[in-house]
């Protein structure tokens, strides 16, 4: 094993000289930073570390490292309701709670009749400027919304209206079940647009903290909510730091200039765990999914089978040291909709599939045929450790006798996923983002989705899809997924490889910052502390 792993090391390192220069993140989804504007250099990890302290006069700030930064704090633009729901600035109706099941906050319920769902507001929740939240203050939100980020565009298809002060209604053109899930989206966060202020700079919002300054893709600054609905809020304030660099997040925890971090990486993870009473660090298995869509226009069942029994992905998660957990299938396994079941690692028979298939090996010691060489494309793109998977599968691969090349591209989104020129294509995204399982169904496996390139065809599959659409049942959705997800893995389209783990590290004494919870969209709240 040690050889095998020093093997790979070597060829790792080779491969990421060569791709340093070609590859970029993928621009789909937010990924650990949301801009590729640099950190200030500075002689401390921080710009200024007399802020990176409690105060003298026994105020309790909290000092976050952060990898994302912003040029807005509006939330219905883009992704930044992500980071203000962070930064403890904006709430939504509803939010997502740690066994991926959606529960009221500031809405107090939902009731659906068909295609009308009534949602009513809890008691006494306020804005931070005093002033009442109001069902058509909720209803001029969710418009706005919809006019200002594409991805609720939808939205502006339903009828919304406030019945009277705590009360709306959304009326939908067909029966949507998952509505409560939707408007538990941080993009969808409650602001005071009558009475906003700069809303690019300073919302007014629900959250227990609001803006006390904010450099635009830099540092935020927070303090605590004084007319905040709902409770004491135990923190004084926070500063989230933006540190793009691992080795700066690290440095800056170390030296005491920072109380807390995530996405952290697999050797500091190592270095921290050594030290238990100097730092806490919290692992939870969470919904970022790494896979691969295997060509069916290329390859042959025989051959995408045999690439599914060869790819191991308890190595793999071993490999990358904790920082994920191998998958069964996209969801996780403590969810009701993750319940499939996958074929064990069995190169024997791979090795059979692809000699029954007409293949023999050749001197070189790859499989042919027909004097030509099975040589496969293995298209990533360097994020979210897919150039490490990418090398990793082919180093499996050639074990067996298959050969591979890589193809790195900067965007697969207009490359690869546009194209289909690819033989095993990785890819990195939340595959549950909203606790059901329908969104990533829906664009995977169904015919003509976005992610729907390798082929992948099956009229059991598509109609089971159009039944999960619509069943408002939330065991039967979870048992339609399960079918429709194990009808891809016997069907062998795809490759579920590993969910990342949320790696988050504080300082003895710092509660609260969403450590326990698997989402990169929730941080402090109310009951935040730092001892």
């Amino acid at each position: 094993m040690k050889k095998i792993r020093k093997f790979i090391a070597g060829a790792l390192a080779m491969a990421m000289l060569l791709s340093l220069s070609a590859c970029g993140n993928s621009p789909k989804e937010p990924t650990s930073s949301s801009s590729k504007t640099e950190a200030a250099p500075s002689s401390s990890a921080v710009s200024d570390p007399d802020e990176a302290a409690q105060t003298g006069s026994g105020e309790k700030i909290l000092n976050a490292g952060v990898s994302f930064n912003i040029a807005s704090m509006d939330p219905h633009l883009d992704y930044n309701g992500w980071y203000t729901n962070v930064y403890g600035i904006t709430e939504e109706l509803f939010k997502l709670n740690e066994n991926y099941e959606v529960e009221p906050w500031l809405a107090e319920k939902a009731e659906s009749d068909g295609k009308v769902w009534t949602i009513t507001l809890k008691d006494g929740i306020a804005f931070s400027n005093g002033k009442s939240v109001t069902a058509e203050m909720v209803v001029k939100n969710l418009q706005r919304a919809a006019e200002k980020n594409e991805r609720f565009a939808y939205l502006s298809d339903y009828e919304m209206k406030a019945l009277d002060e705590k009360t709306l209604t959304i009326t939908t053109p067909e029966v949507y079940p998952t509505m409560v899930n939707d408007l538990a989206s941080p993009e969808l966060g409650i602001m005071d647009l009558e009475d906003s202020g700069d809303i690019d700079n300073s919302p007014v919002c629900t959250g227990p903290f609001t803006v006390s300054s904010f450099e635009p893709k830099g540092t935020v600054k927070v303090v605590r909510n004084e007319n905040y609905w709902n409770g004491d809020v135990r923190l004084d304030g926070a500063v989230f730091y933006y540190m793009p660099e691992d080795d700066t997040k690290q440095m800056a925890l170390q030296n005491g200039e920072i109380d807390c971090y995530d996405f952290v990486t697999a050797s500091a993870m190592e270095t921290y765990q050594l030290e238990p009473d100097k730092y806490q660090v919290t692992v939870l298995p969470a919904s970022r999914l790494q896979f691969y869509i295997l060509n069916e226009n290329r390859l042959d069942d025989p051959v995408r089978e045999a690439i599914n029994l060869t790819v191991d992905k308890e190595a793999i998660a071993s490999y990358l040291q904790g920082t994920v957990s191998a998958a069964e299938g996209p969801f996780g396994t403590n969810t009701a909709y993750g319940r499939v079941t996958v074929p064990a690692v069995d190169t024997e028979k791979a090795k059979s599939l692809i000699e029954g298939a007409g293949y023999t090996l050749n001197p070189n010691g790859f499989y042919e045929k027909g004097g030509q060489e099975l040589n496969l494309n293995i298209a990533y793109y360097a994020s979210r450790s897919l150039d490490t998977l990418a090398i990793l599968i082919q180093e499996q691969l050639k074990a067996i006798g298959v050969n591979s090349y890589l193809t790195c591209e900067e965007d697969p989104d207009s490359t690869y996923i546009a194209t289909a020129d690819f033989d095993i294509a990785l890819y990195c995204m939340i595959a549950d983002k909203s606790g059901d399982p329908y969104y990533f169904i829906d664009s995977t496996l169904r015919d003509g989705a976005y992610f729907d390139v390798g082929g992948f065809d099956n009229d059991e599959c598509e109609a089971l899809i159009d039944q999960l659409k619509y069943e408002v049942d939330t065991d039967r959705r979870a048992e339609l997924a399960n079918q429709i997800v194990q009808i891809a893995i016997d069907d062998n389209a795809f490759g579920y490889v590993g969910l990342f783990n949320k790696i988050t590290v504080t300082l003895p004494g710092v509660t609260g910052f969403a450590e326990h919870l698997p989402y990169d969209f929730y941080g402090i709240d109310a009951d935040s502390d730092k001892t």
